[in-house]
């Protein structure tokens, strides 16, 4: 079978170098080792054509070039009979290799509206539209902008954008300049893209738009816009006054007063002020245990101004300089004088002294030979004296008193000298109710005055058939005297009780009736305590006793009065005294042993011993002689010559 070439490739076949003679290899030679047939261009492995054979021998090859040798293999030699055989395919590359690395840009903008702002209504954003031509993905990102105050970047991650409901996702056949895309809510304007895109896409037959300009932000137009007006340096050369003021610092004590605040206090300061550059510094002093935090900087090292613009009222001085275009005055080493108040930053100071090299530099510069320190130190305030609130009636004044003098209040204080000494004394007396309900005339009461507390006590002795209940008409207390004034009260003494004086407790007036010997013994050996009222009644009262029997009848026939402004007491019978006693004495245990007591002593059994020793066995028995019943019960057994019937007596101490 014979072939048919064409003559085009048999000249092709014909072209070749000629055959290069070469010696013939020597013994000497040592390297044997195979050329390299692959190589990496791009990240890929490639077949590479040998050039040297086994031990760097030039290989003999055809020096066809490239292009020719790709269409020599392309040919195919039609045969003689039947049809030319068909050429092999082109050989397959994925997608991921053949557009690996390959991202077509497209420059594109938003608008975003800024309903919080005054001074801009909406802000135009630029961003970059990427889209990745080995898996159909895109990613947009916003190139950042320094101190924007705005989170940027990366707006959406590198996905499949969806451009429908359907689910059908963007495809670069619908990108083009002059064209909105809306991802996720948001409309992104495409103005332009890189070169790389427009040949990618012209290369595809896709007619790209004109190209658009990005509209201007009127925002970061406005802040672009000149808003300060400059001002022409001055001629004073700040060099030359860092060079003559080095180093030279005015010192000058201060306080701040804040006593009129709520827990304000004086704190005292040390002002610097700094010569080379008119700045200021105020440092805090401490003290030991002050409690205060050791800052040792109140205000750091900054100038000071002193008169603002008028549109600098509101410039935010906590987050921002303050620069010279919003200050008209700063302050400087005149403002700063001994004995003249300083407003810094709203905090008043008062300058009251400062260093000798302060002083100099006064002196020489501004011709202020004096600067006398100001005496700051505030003297102790006199002590206020505490007055006690009004007395509302409740209760005593002492122990009301005691609820301002401590949050929880103690018991008054006693007197304890005077409770040692006047301990168990009690005086007693007899008194009758003032009423002018006639049931009250024949009521008696016991009146009892404790001299250690100088307390009052009233009881009223059961009567019976009387239609009233006796017993404790009074406690313990103090009474004050109706007469005295509320907040300074006056409490009744032992110089206000006597025979004839009137007491009234708590709305009711008692007269004194009579007394016990304790009490006419107490009035002897304290006479100077006791007005001559209140003597003379005493006497009238031994006069009464000592009078015999039938002068003092005479007298109640006459009716002469036995005690000056009273009456006569009424003597009841024996039988109802005892009855008396039986009540008044039913809290105490009975005497059992006091019937054999007395009749031990009575050797005769007549039933009566003489007053010594009658007093001697109720002293040793503990029997309450001094109660004014008791008495009155000794007065109606006592018979002629001083003997006393003790069967009667012995009857108030028996069941």
């Amino acid at each position: 079978m014979e072939l048919g070439l064409e003559p085009e490739t048999c000249n092709m076949l014909t072209k070749s170098s000629p055959i290069d003679v070469q010696p013939r290899p020597s013994n000497s030679k040592t390297a044997f080792h195979r050329s390299q047939t692959l190589n990496y261009r791009n990240g890929y492995a490639v077949v590479r054509r040998p050039t040297m054979g086994i031990g760097g021998d030039r290989l003999h090859y055809n020096q066809l070039s490239q292009a020719e040798l790709d269409e020599l293999a392309n040919k195919a030699p039609i045969l003689t009979y039947g049809p030319l055989k068909q050429a092999p395919p082109a050989e397959f590359v994925p997608a991921h290799v053949a557009f690996d690395k390959k991202v077509l840009k497209f420059s594109a903008y938003f608008q975003e509206d800024v309903p919080i702002s005054m001074e801009e209504h909406y802000r135009i954003r630029q961003v970059n539209i990427y889209y990745y031509l080995e898996d159909d993905s895109m990613s947009i990102i916003e190139p950042v902008v320094e101190n924007s105050g705005i989170p940027q970047g990366k707006l959406i991650k590198r996905q499949r954008f969806t451009k429908n409901d359907v689910g059908d996702h963007y495809h670069w056949k619908d990108l083009n300049r002059g064209i909105n895309l809306t991802v996720y809510g948001k409309t992104f304007r495409i103005v332009d893209c890189d070169r790389f895109t427009q040949d990618f896409l012209e290369s595809q037959g896709i007619e790209l738009n004109p190209s658009e300009k990005i509209p201007l932000d009127p925002y970061t137009q406005l802040r672009k816009e000149p808003v300060r007006k400059y001002v022409t340096p001055s001629d004073f050369d700040q060099l030359k006054q860092f060079l003559t003021f080095d180093k030279q610092v005015l010192r000058f004590y201060a306080i701040w007063d804040d006593t009129d605040s709520l827990f304000g206090e004086c704190r005292h300061y040390i002002i610097h002020y700094y010569l080379m550059d008119d700045t200021v510094e105020i440092r805090e002093v401490h003290e030991r245990n002050n409690g205060r935090d050791p800052f040792p900087l109140l205000m750091n090292r900054q100038r000071m101004p002193k008169v603002l613009v008028e549109n600098a009222r509101n410039f935010p001085k906590c987050v921002l300089e303050i620069s010279d275009q919003e200050v008209l005055e700063w302050y400087t080493a005149k403002d700063f004088i001994v004995g003249k108040p300083l407003t810094i930053l709203g905090r008043t100071f008062f300058i009251y002294d400062c260093d000798p090299f302060t002083r100099q530099f006064y002196k020489d510069k501004f011709g202020m030979p004096d600067l006398p320190p100001v005496d700051v130190t505030k003297k102790e305030p006199p002590p206020v004296k505490q007055e006690l609130p009004p007395y509302n009636g409740y209760g005593l004044i002492e122990d009301s008193a005691q609820n301002c003098f401590a949050l929880i209040p103690k018991a008054p204080r006693k007197d304890v000298v005077k409770m040692l000494m006047n301990d168990n004394k009690v005086l007693r007396y007899l008194a009758a109710l003032e009423s002018p309900v006639p049931e009250d005339k024949d009521r008696r009461f016991v009146v009892s005055y404790f001299l250690a507390t100088d307390m009052i006590s009233i009881f009223e002795p059961p009567v019976r058939n009387s239609g009233i209940i006796g017993g404790k008409f009074l406690g313990r207390t103090k009474v004050v005297k109706s007469f005295s004034p509320v907040d300074n009260p006056i409490y009744y003494s032992p110089s206000d009780f006597f025979i004839g004086a009137v007491i009234e407790v708590f709305g009711h007036r008692f007269v004194i009736l009579d007394t016990d010997e304790y009490v006419l013994k107490y009035m002897e050996s304290n006479a100077s305590q006791y007005s001559p009222e209140a003597l003379a009644s005493i006497q009238n009262r031994i006069q009464k006793q000592d009078l015999p029997a039938p002068e003092l009848e005479s007298k109640q026939a006459t009716g002469e009065p036995m005690v000056q402004g009273t009456e006569e007491p009424k003597v009841q019978d024996l039988d109802a005294l005892i009855d008396q006693i039986h009540m008044h004495l039913k809290d105490n245990p009975c005497k059992e042993n006091l019937r054999e007591t007395f009749q031990i002593y009575d050797k005769d059994e007549s039933g009566y011993v003489d007053r010594e020793t009658f007093f001697k066995i109720c002293e040793t028995l503990n029997v309450p002689v001094d109660d004014s019943l008791i008495k009155e019960l000794i007065r109606l057994c006592t018979h002629g010559e001083g003997r006393i019937n003790y069967y009667n007596f012995v009857r108030a101490f028996s069941n």
